[in-house]
């Protein structure tokens, strides 16, 4: 049975689906105003993770993640940009899908867009004003009442008490309590609008999330996630918001992942610290590097970002591509102690340090039987590996294809002193070498070495290592080569 840390109660709890062998489940996605950057991918990663391997388990999963396509933040980055907000919101979409294409992040069922459920939010805010969980302020904006929710705090562990001992002294003379949230904001001049029984005006953020997952999920649904960052205030107040219009129990298991630090300290457009993908993927052999490096954390902790880290997971991640390297495919047994151990790993709460480690065991037994001369041995244990491997979303390229690839540059990275260190270096012409020019120079090798011109054919190998190509020959005249 999979058990998952429910942030709710703060303990495992087994994954027990309202309706048997069906999964729902919402997680906040993006604000497009800016392009994807690390902590974003992270989130992104650990919930395809999760949906890779619920319905590799067998579970009928319905999964959606937003797209909040209009907020502050939005409205000020078109203004400065001087372009309208439907452009400014598709071009950032258009870039999310593009990155998530090169990780190997799957779309979800439904990728809803808060400016196309505006009708669904008025209707959540009526209900809300009808039963008395909401008022309209004197300067037209709908609030929430948060002391009017009985659970408020039950989430994130807050007392309503604390939260006002620790709120701004100047209260916005509109509410009624310094907690208490908009719902529906009343539009300023030249901002964008619809129009609603309290005027002209666009959603609050918080009950864009509420409307949109109860609109295709249901009242009741079985996970919700999303970044630890959202925990409070925005899922506390999906929750009392929620609860509060439908009287049902809205989420049964909340999921949040860690934060992503860069030099210890939580990474973040408001620090500055941040990396886009387009910015860090070019330095990488191959996204799925960045895969692996979100993987070997759990996805509760903190990781942190550094080209170490990054190095580590190429390492680890071509010590299992070695694996499977020159071995005939066959079919993979129906059971082995291996995957009874991945599965164990996974169903105890998206364990993937512990099912790479899987992986890692399956690599080294399989090269010491290639070693051994038993190589069907070795054969299946790679074929366990790779099927294993991707549940995770892990070998998406042919084992010679990894070798080929070589690796830009040092990732970048942003060290105490804030300026940006270790970005790749524009190719120089002619560098690296292409594939087809490598396999030429190759074969003039092996040319030179049939002639018995040794001293040719160790200027070519040492040419190629300069470039950066390991050659390694074979018995029997064969001879492979690799990127380093």
């Amino acid at each position: 049975m999979i058990r998952i840390h429910n942030s709710l109660s703060g303990a495992k709890e087994p994954l027990q689906p309202i309706t048997p062998g069906e999964v729902r489940m919402y997680v906040c996605g993006l604000t497009v105003y800016d392009y994807v950057h690390i902590g974003h991918a992270r989130m992104l990663l650990v919930f395809d993770t999760v949906t890779r391997y619920l319905r590799y388990r067998g579970l009928r999963l319905t999964y959606v993640r937003n797209i909040t396509d209009i907020d502050d933040k939005i409205i000020r980055r078109a203004a400065e940009n001087g372009e309208p907000i439907a452009a400014l919101t598709q071009r950032f979409i258009d870039a999310m899908n593009a990155d998530c294409e090169q990780l190997g992040i799957a779309r979800p069922d439904h990728e809803p867009r808060a400016t196309e459920y505006v009708p669904q939010i008025i209707d959540m805010v009526s209900r809300l004003l009808e039963r008395g969980y909401a008022y309209v302020a004197a300067n037209g904006d709908v609030l929430y009442a948060v002391a009017r929710f009985a659970g408020y705090g039950k989430l994130s562990g807050k007392r309503l008490a604390d939260l006002r001992a620790g709120a701004r002294v100047e209260v916005e003379e509109s509410k009624r309590d310094p907690l208490d949230f908009v719902l529906w904001k009343q539009a300023k001049p030249g901002e964008p609008f619809w129009e609603s029984p309290w005027g002209r005006g666009r959603p609050g953020w918080h009950i864009e999330c509420s409307a949109m997952a109860t609109a295709l999920l249901g009242t009741h649904f079985d996970l919700h996630g999303g970044g630890l960052d959202l925990k409070f205030p925005h899922h506390e107040n999906e929750i009392a918001q929620s609860c509060a219009a439908s009287g049902d129990r809205f989420v049964n298991l909340w999921m949040h992942n860690g934060f992503v630090n860069v030099d210890e300290e939580k990474m973040s457009k408001s620090l500055g610290n941040f990396f886009t993908l387009r910015e860090v993927l070019p330095t990488l052999r191959h996204p799925e590097v960045l895969r692996y490096f979100v993987l070997a954390s759990h996805y509760r902790g903190p990781i942190n970002y550094a080209p170490a880290q990054l190095e580590q997971a190429d390492a680890a991640l071509g010590r299992l591509y070695t694996a499977r390297r020159d071995l005939a495919p066959v079919a993979v047994a129906a059971a082995s102690p291996y995957r009874e151990r991945f599965l164990a790993s996974m169903d105890d709460d998206f364990n993937t340090p512990e099912a790479l480690a899987v992986l890692q065991t399956l690599a080294r037994e399989a090269n010491s039987a290639r070693d051994a001369g038993d190589r069907r041995r070795a054969a299946e244990l790679a074929a366990e590996l790779t099927a294993l491997g991707q549940v995770l979303g892990l070998f998406t390229l042919a084992p010679g294809e990894w070798f080929r690839r070589a690796r830009p540059g040092v990732p970048a990275f942003l060290p105490e002193g804030g300026d940006v260190v270790g970005r790749p270096e524009p190719a120089r012409s002619g560098d690296p070498l292409g594939d087809a020019e490598v396999e030429a120079r190759i074969a003039a090798r092996a040319a030179a070495r049939s002639a018995r011109n040794w001293a040719e054919s160790d200027r070519i190998r040492d040419e190629l290592a300069a470039a950066g190509i390991l050659l390694e020959d074979q018995p029997g005249g064969e001879t492979r080569w690799r990127r380093a």
